[in-house]
């Protein structure tokens, strides 16, 4: 690692994380919106009320059983330097995501985010995972790949799976702003609003069981294949 200590601090850590989930990260999160804008433009999330609850649903039927709990997989597979797990991991990631849009979503997100890691570490076992997706031998799902980065960045484990939902829920609450409309204010508010969910299902995700990875939302998967069809696009998912 190229830093002047490599000893971890506490500080240390807390800057690895505001780094890695930072939304000007060059990964293009911004782009997608994961099936919101279908949801607004069926008039099903029409203000401040209905974004929180859609924000909540997310957190609570889709990230704590996908994206989220990969994230704590692979950060622990990762520990056991368990390349195999993490392999079929990326696989299951792939065949979950249903909507193709999100299914590319995830695989440019991962992708963007190991080649900027790649550089930045020196991390064999990084390495390794770089060049099975540059052979496509492996997909490199965001969820996937974040959650080994943070495990080779030794983030504390609940730490690096909280950042994880406060970022994505930022991400959806941003997207709402301009797509609602929201105000600022609005926003704001129901980020801070959510606080103590996300806090709730980081811990509940440290216990759900390996095999209830991939609970389907069938709903989000539906307004997900629907947004390839929409009039018009803000977002490429």
């Amino acid at each position: 690692m190229n830093k002047n200590t490599t000893k971890p601090t506490a500080l240390g850590s807390l800057i690895e994380i505001l780094h890695i989930t930072d939304p000007t990260l060059p990964i293009g999160g911004f782009s997608h919106s994961n099936g919101l804008e279908t949801y607004v433009q069926q008039n099903l999330v029409k203000d401040a009320s209905t974004t929180q609850e859609f924000v909540e649903s997310m957190l609570k039927n889709n990230y704590k059983y996908n994206d989220g709990l990969a994230v704590k997989l692979a950060y622990e597979f990762t520990e056991q330097n368990n390349l195999e797990d993490i392999l079929k991991l990326d696989n299951e990631c792939q065949a979950l995501k249903a909507p193709i849009e999100v299914r590319e979503a995830s695989q440019k997100l991962g992708n963007r985010l190991i080649k900027i890691y790649a550089k930045l570490l020196d991390e064999p076992f990084l390495n390794n995972i770089n060049n099975l997706i540059e052979n496509k031998k492996m997909q490199g799902h965001y969820s996937v790949i974040y959650g080994v980065i943070t495990a080779l960045l030794k983030i504390d484990k609940e730490k690096a799976t909280c950042a994880f939902l406060y970022n994505a829920a930022v991400a959806l609450v941003t997207n709402a702003v301009k797509l609602v409309p929201l105000g600022q204010t609005d926003g704001q508010q129901i980020i801070y609003n959510v606080q103590g969910l996300i806090e709730a299902l980081t811990l509940e995700i440290m216990n759900v069981e390996r095999d209830l990875h991939g609970v389907c939302n069938t709903a989000l998967d539906i307004k997900c294949m629907q947004h390839e069809h929409l009039y018009s696009r803000l977002y490429m998912s």
